[in-house]
């Protein structure tokens, strides 16, 4: 996975009936567009992040 500021995380749910969590990459501390990233969540809060198999990147 790669990623540069400014792309979106998108994390699908693991359960029927939750929403997929969409944040915005703010930072990546990887070499060469690498996990982890520090993540804007869109309720606001911020974390790093090591995305699993259930995310991915929206370019842009």
């Amino acid at each position: 996975m790669e990623a540069k500021v400014g792309d979106r995380l998108v994390v699908e749910s693991r359960h029927v009936g939750e929403a997929r969590k969409v944040g915005e990459v703010i930072e990546v501390h990887g070499e060469h567009g690498t996990p982890p990233y520090l993540v804007r969540w869109s309720d606001g809060h911020e974390g790093l992040m090591f995305p699993g198999a259930d995310a991915h990147v929206e370019h842009g």
